[in-house]
């Protein structure tokens, strides 16, 4: 598929963490001719249902869901202007503990080779230049997240392609911003305890240690769109609480860390395709 066109890859666990996390340098990178390339490893089924009905209560259908979000998944798609989608359609493992963790066909229970082998062949397809995943800890502790992480790391391993690799973070400052926003816009959240506050005080990285910052301000119309696209998960995705304006105040800048390189691009870099082009 090489064609001498820049190629993007984004592993994702579920239909709107393509939004969230990299929604601004899909659109922007879409926008300078480089080819963006979105796989959403689970179907998204432990999502909301209809009228915002959860998990495991009655009128959740998972099929249902499922179908629901991927067309939202494509929707977002479009906004982001993605060139590629592709799904490796696991059923979703919901939150670390849930019983659906253990459920057959979980993305969580799917061993990392047989995912890792299916990722690999969309990498030999589309020879990314970079791929662009979650920490090992999927970034604050989600099952799929981790599981994302294992098969991108290990389906590089399987292939002989040496692109630059990047794992999403977000700094500590804006970490504390997003704190005081939550308590700003959300009337009825709570203080954590000092268990959960300990814990989110781990999410992100020290300002210093984050390799890679791209503006993506411009974008940030787009971003939001894909995000207002999953409609369904309205309940769940603050952001779309704030407004576009703060909205792309907050989330403009995306952050990320290098993990592997062959360039020798400097770091702190502002492209994750320095040393590309």
């Amino acid at each position: 598929m090489k064609d001498g066109t820049l190629t993007l890859m984004a592993v994702h666990a579920h239909p709107d963490d393509e939004a969230t996390g990299t929604g601004g340098v899909l659109a922007r990178y879409a926008a300078e001719g480089i080819r963006t390339v979105l796989v959403t490893c689970t179907d998204g089924s432990c999502g909301d249902g209809p009228g915002g009905v959860k998990p495991g209560h009655p009128g959740h259908d998972p099929a249902a869901v499922a179908a629901m979000r991927r067309r939202e998944l494509e929707a977002s798609c479009d906004v982001l202007k993605v060139s590629d989608l592709e799904t490796l359609d696991y059923a979703d493992s919901g939150m670390m503990g849930w019983p659906s963790n253990d459920a057959p066909g979980a993305f969580w229970q799917t061993p990392v080779k047989e995912g890792a082998a299916r990722l690999a062949e969309l990498m030999r397809r589309y020879r990314p230049d970079v791929v662009v995943t979650y920490d090992e800890n999927g970034f604050y502790g989600h099952p799929d997240h981790i599981q994302a992480n294992r098969i991108t790391m290990a389906a590089l391993e399987m292939t002989t392609l040496t692109p630059k690799v990047y794992w999403t973070t977000a700094p500590r400052s804006m970490m504390q911003r997003f704190g005081e926003v939550l308590r700003e816009f959300g009337e009825d959240f709570p203080e954590p305890d000092p268990a959960e506050a300990e814990a989110m005080a781990e999410i992100g990285l020290p300002d210093e240690e984050i390799t890679t910052w791209v503006d993506t301000a411009t974008f940030g119309g787009q971003k939001f769109d894909a995000l207002a696209a999953h409609a369904s998960q309205g309940e769940n995705i603050f952001f779309l609480k704030m407004g576009q304006e703060r909205f792309t105040d907050l989330m403009g800048v995306e952050t990320f860390v290098r993990v592997q390189d062959t360039t020798g691009a400097a770091v702190p870099e502002n492209d994750l395709f320095a040393g590309l082009r």
